[in-house]
């Protein structure tokens, strides 16, 4: 005779109506007391392997300096103190600067581990020799540049990134991912593509996945002022598909600006300047040149140019689809009023500065009909230069 079945006592046995009988997938993972701020970009490396690799991938020598970024719970921490002579890790998160300090308590590990808590942004840094860092996706960027201006710049980063943003950093020209960011990132280093990490190796996982990148700043640094480089390639890459010509000489405000950077550079050096007739309506420098046009936020794509490439056709050519109906509205009103063909010139300095742009792009570089996303390190350091030769320093 089978034997009966005894409930326990205050009947938790078989109640599966009770909370205590369910175990839910949320009080599995989740912790109350440690919760993860994901708005601060804390995604743990949990994959041992990975953080292996990682730390291989770096060719740390006994004598190294490291600086770790966002080290978390210390998974990638602590197998960097086993090849490394001291480890400085930078920790926004409090709570996480103890995890990390816990972690190594009481080991002779201890001792090599120096702990900032802080943003890295704005903390000064410590001389050392190598970075490692999974990166936290809001500061890549950052991180990135000013690392590479330090008065002495790691000799190596090894540096953990949304994919699609390592992807931009090593982008070759002519490719769709060829940016503003790719030409700065590869003037000042030797950017290299390490390899790519699933989202699942992360606690909590992200919603993309990563790619490590290494960084090795260029010896000697090039000798050329990043403000006016960068400067310079805002406006090449405002709009990457459109060409050169389009980029500064198709847009007013471009032009005052530039104009403002001669006089400048004018004052600067004491050479006068004959302000002309400013304010008065003045001939264009080229008798067959149309008058140009009121900027009205969107510039006119190049329907004429043939050069267009095949992956040109998602950036450019939808721009009157993309553009909001109100602003539809002002610019067909101040086509009906006839004010929008023809505007009031700036004056002589302005058709000088003018000239002085168009005889750079045209005469000197032959740069005009070109895009930005075609042109390389050479061709925009040969634009900077002839720029600089008419007296146009950007700031």
């Amino acid at each position: 005779m089978p034997k009966a079945t005894k409930q326990k006592r205050n009947g938790a046995a078989h109640n599966s109506s009770s909370p205590y009988n369910t175990t839910t997938k949320a009080t599995r993972s989740s912790n109350p007391i440690f919760k993860m701020n994901t708005d601060l970009g804390q995604h743990v490396l949990k994959n041992p392997g990975v953080a292996q690799a990682i730390v291989d991938k770096a060719d740390l020598k006994q004598s190294d300096i490291v600086l770790e970024v966002g080290p978390g719970s210390g998974n990638l921490t602590v197998k960097i103190l086993e090849k490394a002579r001291r480890v400085i890790a930078v920790e926004l998160d409090p709570r996480m600067a103890a995890e990390v300090t816990k972690r190594v308590q009481g080991k002779p590990e201890a001792k090599r581990l120096e702990v900032l808590l802080g943003d890295v942004i704005k903390t000064e840094l410590p001389y050392f020799d190598v970075c490692i860092s999974n990166t936290p996706y809001q500061i890549s960027s950052p991180l990135t540049f000013k690392l590479l201006s330090l008065p002495r710049p790691p000799r190596l980063s090894i540096l953990t990134f949304q994919s699609e943003f390592a992807s931009r950093l090593v982008a070759p020209p002519s490719s769709p991912l060829y940016s503003r960011l790719s030409v700065n990132a590869q003037m000042y280093a030797h950017v290299t593509y390490i390899m790519k990490i699933g989202r699942n190796n992360f606690k909590p996982p992200p919603q993309v996945d990563s790619s490590v990148v290494k960084i090795v700043p260029k010896v000697p640094r090039p000798r050329i002022s990043f403000e006016e480089w960068d400067a310079m390639l805002r406006v090449c890459f405002g709009r990457k598909n459109r060409t050169l010509r389009a980029g500064w000489l198709g847009t007013r405000k471009v032009l005052e600006w530039v104009e403002g950077c001669w006089r400048g550079w004018c004052a600067m050096n004491d050479i006068p300047v004959d302000e002309g007739q400013n304010g008065m309506d003045v001939e264009p420098l080229n008798g067959s040149e149309k008058e140009e046009e009121e900027w009205d936020g969107i510039m006119d794509v190049d329907h004429d140019d043939g050069a267009r490439q095949e992956n040109d056709d998602d950036d450019d050519d939808d721009d009157d689809d993309e553009l909001p109906g109100f602003f539809k509205q002002e610019r067909d009103a101040r086509k009906a009023n006839g004010t929008s063909g023809k505007r009031k010139r700036k004056g002589k300095i302005f058709e000088l500065v003018r000239e002085k742009v168009r005889k750079v792009l045209e005469d000197d570089t032959d740069l005009a009909d070109r895009r930005a996303r075609t042109l390389d390190q050479n061709d925009f350091l040969r634009l900077l230069l002839c720029f600089n030769n008419e007296g146009i320093h950007f700031a």
